[in-house]
């Protein structure tokens, strides 16, 4: 172990670890439910003034008191249709690819338009609500009411456009690849030491600790059946901290938690479990935040339901593997080993078991290659992605790839003699 709780770690581990921030808790849901109470607000104090506005020609209260609720009731109606048939046909042609697809419903245009139109629909209604009894009020309530219901169609049109691209195999696979892109670039910034602490087998870097020691306390998960989804580092360490203590989980984010499953080992006096509780996110499904294996699993769950019998479109899965190739390319050259988390004197406080290299490998391709195995224009991609990353990864790295391509090769030679074609005349 680079370092403990009690000594000086490793220089590089340390600056790994000091980047926790990487994994502070989102707040894209915060966001969502403040948007619509923002433009709500908005809405109800702008139908409030602009009754109040005299200035312009006039017109008749009644006749503008109509168009408001007219307005606001059909757009409100609109997009509640709009909504419902996008998602029934996103979510049927996401379930083609693979039912883990959820990205559509969490781009910000979704909840964007979504608000702005409550906004509009506050806004007319109040409008109406305040005009009241007057004979005459401005021109300039309609043409507001007018100049937000264009707005509010240029957002459903641009939803409707982001519907329909969401749909297409090319921008979902984009999509992965660009989310996934972020995610690394947050996570893995260091580049690739090859003098670094080797890692353990079983899929965790080595600069996590197996065992607390003495007097530890074992928290475990006492909830329904639910998927981690985020783990609150900056509180846990301040929280170890304030009690010179240590938490190392055993979970990492992506890990399906159900009743009695061990979250973490915390040193004796340390957090209580329910203060560690508060500090996790669950919900039903992944998330791309902290889920550095996530990518992988769609990527590979599309070409695994391509290369199906059923399916049997060798083509897409062909695509599926170029993003694979394309991803861990982009892991070959970087530091995994960022489980561990100082506080600001330099001593660890909190670890979190994360993917290496080898299990990166096996997400993304141990699957893929069997069901290829059925296909000789997946099983020759296949053969190119792992001689690529032979060739580009450090030295190190490479034996879980030359395993790999050996058995295609002899797979490639044995079941289709006549159309292989060796590696080296490739």
């Amino acid at each position: 172990m680079p370092g403990s709780a009690d000594g000086p770690a490793h220089p590089g581990a340390r600056e790994r670890r000091r980047r926790g921030a990487t994994y502070r808790r989102p707040t894209n849901a915060l966001r969502r439910d403040l948007a619509q109470l923002f433009c709500a607000v908005v809405g109800l104090l702008l139908g409030l003034v602009a009754p109040l506005v005299t200035l312009g020609p006039q017109v008749a209260a009644g006749r503008v008191v109509s168009v408001l609720f007219t307005i606001g009731f059909g757009v409100i109606s609109l997009v509640s249709i709009i909504y419902s048939m996008l998602f029934l046909v996103v979510q049927f042609s996401s379930t083609t690819f693979t039912p883990r697809l959820g990205l559509f419903r969490d781009e910000p245009i979704v909840w964007r338009a979504f608000a702005f139109t409550v906004g509009v629909f506050v806004f007319c209604v109040t409008s109406g609500l305040a005009i009241g009894a007057h004979e005459n009020v401005s021109a300039f309530v309609p043409c507001i009411a007018m100049i937000l219901t264009l707005i509010a169609l240029g957002l459903m049109r641009s939803l409707q456009m982001r519907a329909f691209n969401s749909i297409q195999l090319g921008h979902s696979l984009t999509a992965i690849a660009t989310r996934a892109h972020h995610v690394y670039d947050n996570l893995y910034a260091r580049p690739y030491a090859p003098g670094a602490p080797p890692t353990h087998g079983d899929g965790t870097s080595a600069g996590q600790p197996s065992h607390i020691g003495a007097g530890r306390t074992v928290v475990r998960w006492e909830g329904p059946p639910a998927v981690l989804q985020r783990i609150d580092v900056p509180t846990l360490v301040g929280l170890a901290r304030e009690h010179d203590a240590v938490i190392a989980f055993r979970v990492a984010p992506g890990v399906t938690l159900s009743a009695g499953t061990t979250l973490a080992e915390v040193t004796a006096d340390g957090p209580t479990g329910a203060a560690l509780h508060a500090a996790l996110t669950t919900g039903v499904e992944r998330s791309f935040d902290q889920d550095p294996e996530l990518p992988f699993r769609l990527l590979a769950d599309i070409a695994l339901r391509a290369l199906s019998p059923a399916v049997n479109d060798p083509a897409t899965a062909v695509e599926a593997l170029d993003r694979l190739e394309d991803l861990l390319t982009r892991l070959a050259g970087r530091d995994l080993d960022i489980g561990g988390f100082d506080d600001p004197a330099g001593r660890l406080r909190v670890s979190v078991p994360v993917p290496d290299w080898d299990r990166y490998v096996r997400t993304a391709i141990d699957d893929v290659l069997f069901a290829a195995a059925g296909s000789p224009m997946a099983l020759r991609r296949m053969r190119d992605l792992l001689s690529a990353l032979a060739e580009r990864a450090p030295e190190r790295r490479r034996a879980v790839l030359y395993d790999r391509l050996q058995w295609v090769e002899r797979t490639g030679n044995e079941t289709y003699p006549l159309v292989w074609t060796p590696a080296e005349a490739a």
